[in-house]
């Protein structure tokens, strides 16, 4: 991180004055700003918030919503849960990694796309179900994949 990026996080520490009761929060404003926490940031949040940086780990290991990792410009997440799994969603997350070329977990490495799963999203009745930057597409098969990632992309 530049910097200017620890500017940025100087500027959101203080529009939340630099409380430790805020951690959370400014956390989450920096991951949205930089699609992940870089450590340079957690360090700066740490100093000027006077919290030890152990805390800001465990922190941000404990919430699945922070990433330490960079993400992509683009996050595709396939409900892996029970009613989307019978109806077909490991045939969707394979073809997902074979158009994309990553596995669960993983950040292309042009920082494109990010792949996740998740164990239920909420709208069993529409599965199998992929999510695209917060787009649902639900009732899926195989052959629609490609062309929605390539309109979502």
């Amino acid at each position: 991180m530049t910097s200017t990026g620890l500017d940025e996080v100087d500027e959101i520490v203080d529009k939340y004055e630099a409380k430790s009761n805020a951690l959370i929060q400014i956390l989450l404003e920096i991951q949205r700003e930089n699609r992940w926490l870089p450590k340079e940031a957690l360090t700066r949040v740490g100093e000027r918030l006077a919290v030890p940086l152990s805390q800001i780990y465990q922190i941000t290991t404990f919430y699945k919503a922070f990433s330490l990792v960079p993400k992509g410009q683009h996050m595709v997440t396939v409900c892996m849960g029970t009613a989307c799994h019978v109806r077909g969603a490991p045939r969707i997350l394979y073809r997902v990694q074979e158009l994309i070329n990553i596995g669960p977990g993983d950040t292309s490495s042009d920082l494109k796309s990010s792949l996740e799963t998740v164990n239920c999203l909420g709208c069993c009745a529409l599965g199998p179900v992929m999510v695209i930057d917060g787009e649902y597409h639900g009732r899926l098969s195989p052959g629609q994949v490609k062309d929605i990632l390539e309109t979502c992309q």
